[in-house]
């Protein structure tokens, strides 16, 4: 019995020393915890919990140099811009010399409409850290809004290439954008074709290399671009409607066909069944032209212009033009498209051949209506 009490007693002692020996929790370990904790919130996107833990821990650390950066996060994040702006100049005062929170100013400033002010943040950020390319794409699109358009594309070329990953591939097809945009569309190749050359292969990088491909003419190495791209975008039908789109310019049929059904793998589309209805007539396989016809009708979508204009035209090959006149009315009636003088004087030719003058009337005046330069319907 002794013994045993004996035993109690030690082991009783021993839980006491080991609570005595447990470390005190300073008021800078809570700090740090309320600053995990505020940063964990934030990116959770418990923004008001975040702000919360944040102002706790400013009672604790009123000087530490990471809050104001971190509640300028929050705000920006929030939509309040003003807020952010005070709290990354708060954070400048304590640390001038982190280009991060000029970066960040020069942003907020430039959605607050002061560009002149972004400037001069985000060039003090990129002189501090040269490979910041949020500035650097935030000061190519204040040149842009500028008209500085030279200058604009520097930037975005030099955040393009100062980033990595997928925010490199982004920052490649910007560039594209506003090269295009601005008219300088013979640089594009070059930009995508490097970008492609350092490993940055993703599905829109491909695709953009391919559109740029077609423009300079060189049909088989965009159809090799397109066919990687769509590897990668397994989701997207129009990838390989462009490879089979290539390799029917290319006088490849048998190449073009595959790819055509590829496509249709993705998605059953009705577009893809008149091109391939159209490959069937020109190899004079009439059942085939028809099987396809029959697949287009009945996967056809109705929502998609394209696809019903070349859907009516191949109705008309095939000799059912009433059918494809139905379609015609139907689009040439629409608010959007009564403007399209092409589609207009189609329209009314075919009803002028079908003897539907009515349509042919309305056709005809929405044709002269819309382009001054058309002088005699149908």
């Amino acid at each position: 019995m002794f013994s045993r009490l004996r035993s109690l007693s030690l082991i009783a002692l021993l839980a006491t020393a080991a609570c005595d020996d447990s470390p005190t929790v300073t008021p800078k370990d809570h700090a740090e915890g309320l600053y995990i904790k505020g940063t964990a919130e934030y990116l959770q996107g418990h923004f008001e919990a975040s702000l919360a833990s944040f102002e706790e821990m400013r009672k604790l650390a009123p000087t530490d140099p990471r809050l104001p950066a971190a509640r300028g996060e929050v705000f920006l994040s929030m939509g309040k811009l003003a807020e952010a702006a005070t709290e990354f100049e708060a954070a400048l005062k304590q640390d001038p010399k982190r280009s991060t929170n000029w970066s960040r100013l020069g942003f907020v400033q430039a959605q607050l409409g002061r560009p002149d002010e972004a400037l001069s943040s985000l060039r003090k950020a990129v002189a501090l850290y040269p490979n910041d390319f949020n500035a650097l794409e935030q000061l190519g699109e204040i040149h842009l809004k500028k008209g500085e358009q030279d200058e604009a594309i520097r930037h975005f070329i030099l955040a393009a290439n100062a980033a990595s990953g997928s925010v490199k591939s982004e920052l490649v097809l910007r560039t594209t954008e506003v090269l295009i945009q601005v008219g300088r569309q013979q640089e594009v190749l070059a930009l995508v074709q490097k970008a492609a050359n350092e490993g940055i292969r993703t599905a829109a990088v491909l695709t953009a290399l391919g559109d740029a491909l077609v423009r300079a003419g060189k049909l088989p190495e965009a159809a090799a671009a397109y066919k990687e791209a769509a590897s990668k975008s397994p989701r997207d039908p129009t990838l390989w409607e462009l490879v089979g789109t290539i390799q029917l310019q290319l006088d490849k049929p048998g190449e073009a066909i595959d790819a055509y059904k590829e496509s249709l793998r993705v998605k059953d589309r009705a577009i893809v069944h008149v091109a391939l209805a159209r490959i069937q007539l020109a190899m004079k396989s009439k059942q085939g032209a028809e099987q396809e016809l029959a697949a287009a009708l009945e996967s056809v979508q109705g929502n998609d212009v394209r696809e019903l204009r070349e859907l009516a035209d191949l109705l008309v090959t095939m000799e059912r033009k009433p059918d494809a006149l139905r379609i015609l009315a139907s689009l040439s009636a629409e608010h959007d498209l009564v403007k399209d003088a092409d589609l207009q004087l189609s329209t009314a030719r075919l009803a002028r051949e079908l003897k539907d003058v009515v349509l042919e009337k309305a056709a005809c005046a929405r044709a002269l209506a819309a382009d001054p330069r058309v002088k005699k319907c149908p």
